[in-house]
């Protein structure tokens, strides 16, 4: 029992010593982070900062150009072939079809990782799928067609195949695009509900104050090459904020959380 409560606790991502450059220009310099079960991290920067190619970074999908980055304990070239993907899963920016497809069939992708080479999906697949779905409120989108959805129920489809996936870590690229209020703060509440659960979160956000409602962990990028990381009652803070994206900002509290408003 000891030893199964320790294997929980143990980090899902690692980066030590990371740093990135785009040709002659450094994203951020070198800074180490480890996300455990049950922890949301935030990154947060203005446009241009590099938050995309640095979740890219953690994802393994390209070589940091300084350091390292570990998942579940292992350099990324230590996983064996596609098996990483049934560890952790990455919601992209942007969600192209360039076929026609079913809300069902589209979900379903997230199930090939856990099926074999010459495997078709099941009963179990179809199920845990239309969970998914339930989940991100299309429940009766099954037989539609992706190209006749809006920009938002789109992206709650995409949600809802990463959810089919079923990873231990979630790296997600600004899951909120194109979502209105009430479905951020539904998708929100949902990853948390998922790191509750012992998954670990990594969101690429705009919105300082859902970060801070949402995130234990923050990791700010200035766009010229500085970062601050640390918890989010550390990072979140008005001078650091204001510095990192060009604008004053003012911290005001209501007696249960703080907000932060351009001054």
């Amino acid at each position: 029992m000891g030893g199964w409560g320790l294997v929980k606790r143990a980090p899902l991502l690692e980066a030590e010593g990371l740093a990135i450059r785009i040709g002659e220009r450094w994203l951020c310099c070198e800074f180490s982070l480890s996300l455990r079960p049950g922890e949301c991290l935030a990154l947060l920067g203005p446009n241009g900062a590099g938050k995309t190619t640095l979740l890219h970074t953690l994802a393994g999908l390209r070589a940091p150009s300084v350091g390292s980055v570990r998942v579940g304990g292992k350099p990324y070239a230590d996983w064996p072939g596609s098996s990483v993907a049934c560890f952790r899963g990455l919601l992209a920016q942007q969600q192209p079809d360039h076929f026609a497809a079913s809300v069902l069939e589209t979900a379903l992708v997230g199930r090939h990782p856990h099926l074999g080479r010459w495997d078709w999906e099941g009963a179990e697949d179809l199920r845990i799928t239309r969970e998914a779905l339930a989940a991100v409120g299309l429940e009766g989108f099954e037989a539609r067609d992706v190209l006749t959805l809006s920009g938002g129920e789109r992206q709650r489809v995409a949600i809802a195949a990463l959810l089919v996936q079923q990873p231990r870590l979630y790296l997600l690229d600004e899951p909120l695009n194109h979502l209105d209020l009430h479905y951020q703060i539904a998708v929100l509440d949902l990853f948390r509900s998922e790191a509750a659960d012992g998954r670990g979160v990594v969101m690429v956000m705009h919105d300082i104050n859902l970060a801070a409602r949402y995130a234990d962990h923050v990791i700010l990028l200035d766009g010229r090459g500085g970062v601050a990381a640390g918890t989010a009652d550390e990072i979140l803070q008005a001078e650091r904020l204001s510095h990192a994206f060009g604008h004053p900002l003012r911290a005001v509290t209501d007696g249960e959380r703080t907000l932060f408003i351009p001054d």
